[in-house]
């Protein structure tokens, strides 16, 4: 409607008739069936959403760079630690097997020649009696060094220190001639293998007066 000189309200101009019947009531069809022909219609596109705040075009500040770098590093020494502690356990079983396994051999050849300490000692007094000769002279010439080349050392002479983890006393007496206890003679020689004793060495030991 429009406003007269007088101030009451007057009919509505014709140009604004005409736009509000050209417009009409709007009318949306939401049916998922096509009325005329019959085909299911597709969803309309949700309209593309502007970029959300704080997406991949937001530079993260320096804070951020600072906390992510000290936590890589962090992680970098407890990987390395991880690291070195496997690589030392590593090493330590390493020794402990080769320790375990070297007593292991020496305790087989050990027990093996001492079955063999008899069959020497027949040798030895043999050749101390003269008796040593012709073939048995080779037998007995080749076990020696076969024992010895398996680490297997004699020991115990008549004028050597009374030592008792290596000597066995089976005797004793007392003489001015001596300083210190002394073995003064060998019944039966000693044998080690390295630091370990197979069998002592049976002496007669003389102490000082």
């Amino acid at each position: 409607m429009t406003q007269r000189p007088d101030g009451f309200p007057g009919p509505n101009r014709p140009e604004e008739s005409d736009e509000h019947e050209a417009q009409g009531p709007v009318v949306r069809d939401k049916r998922r069936l096509d009325p005329e022909t019959g085909a299911v219609r597709e969803p309309a596109a949700p309209a593309a959403a502007g970029p959300a705040p704080g997406g991949p075009d937001v530079v993260p500040d320096d804070a951020s760079s600072l906390t992510r770098e000290a936590e890589l590093e962090r992680q970098f020494a407890e990987r390395t630690s991880d690291l070195q502690r496997v690589q030392a356990e590593y090493a330590n079983y390493r020794r402990r097997v080769d320790r375990d396994r070297e007593v292991v051999r020496d305790t087989a050849v050990a027990n093996v020649l001492a079955n063999l300490l008899p069959v020497l000692d027949d040798i030895g007094r043999a050749r101390d009696h003269g008796e040593l000769a012709g073939g048995f002279k080779s037998v007995g010439e080749a076990l020696e060094q076969i024992v010895e080349r398996l680490g297997l050392v004699r020991f115990g002479a008549a004028g050597d220190p009374f030592d008792p983890t290596v000597h066995e006393a089976l005797t004793h007496s007392h003489s001015a001639e001596v300083e210190v206890p002394t073995a003064v003679e060998v019944f039966q020689p000693g044998y080690r293998i390295g630091d370990r004793v197979v069998r002592p060495a049976r002496v007669a030991v003389v102490d000082p007066e």
